[in-house]
């Protein structure tokens, strides 16, 4: 049996009297795609921020490959091979691509006793793990504002992979996304997924989680509601479990079927 690369074993956040996550179980195997779907207030986010070092668990054990780990802060998180890419890229739009690319780890060389960043090289590099993930860039030298939604979504998934990423998170990559930029991006995800990379990917757009996903995890209200692999539950069916199930049903049954 393949070890997962990262499992988190009923993870419970309280902050203050507020329950955030309370038994809350995952696991991402190498080279899948895991798709924690939920609403709003399901606790995706507490749940990912937890996963990647912002939050402590206030219970529950994150085990990476086989064996119990601590994060005091996303750093220590990234050392262990957890990237997280969030909505907001943490991007300068009018900085180039490379310098997005590479920012906070520039390569360096030495002229004598003072070091340069190395543009030369990081150049090619950038230009290369963009191509890998489909994104054949004019320059390097653009700035980063230039591209597409879809594209800087993607500059943010090539550097974490570049710089060692075992499973990297997604933060609603595609949420404010137009169906080409969206397309870009799920393929994206694809080829990392075929690089052995595990992925973590939030969304609330139940077809773009069917079109990559291996399995799906449902949260509601802090609790999961369930976890299936493909080809084990429909679209329909995980669409019902994140508006709520048995509490839709009910609803639309007091309001004569007008839900």
């Amino acid at each position: 049996m393949t070890t997962p690369l990262i499992e988190l074993v009923n993870i419970e956040k309280q902050f203050g009297p507020v329950i955030a996550l309370n038994g809350v179980s995952v696991s991402v195997l190498p080279g899948e795609c895991h798709c924690l779907l939920g609403d709003n207030g399901a606790g995706k986010s507490t749940f990912i921020k937890t996963m990647s070092g912002v939050h402590k668990p206030t219970r529950g054990q994150i085990l990476m490959d086989g064996k119990e780990v601590k994060f005091d802060n996303p750093r220590e998180a990234m050392t262990s091979g957890i990237a997280t890419v969030y909505q907001d890229l943490a991007m300068i739009p009018l900085m180039s691509v490379t310098r997005n690319f590479w920012m906070g780890r520039e390569p360096q060389r030495r002229a004598g006793p003072f070091k340069f960043f190395d543009f030369g090289l990081a150049n090619a590099v950038t230009m290369e793990e963009m191509a890998k993930m489909g994104i054949h860039l004019r320059s390097p030298d653009q700035a980063v504002g230039t591209l597409s939604g879809g594209e800087r979504q993607t500059v943010a998934i090539a550097r974490a992979v570049y710089f060692g990423a075992k499973v990297l998170i997604l933060d609603e990559p595609t949420s404010a996304l137009g169906v080409r930029q969206t397309s870009n991006v799920l393929a994206t995800i694809d080829k990392v997924r075929k690089k052995g990379i595990g992925v973590v990917f939030i969304t609330h757009n139940v077809r773009h989680a069917m079109a990559v996903g291996d399995r799906f995890t449902v949260l509601n209200r802090g609790k999961t509601l369930g976890t299936a692999r493909k080809g084990e539950i429909a679209a329909e069916e995980l669409q019902d479990l994140m508006a709520g199930g048995q509490e839709l049903a009910e609803l639309e049954g007091s309001l004569g079927g007008t839900v």
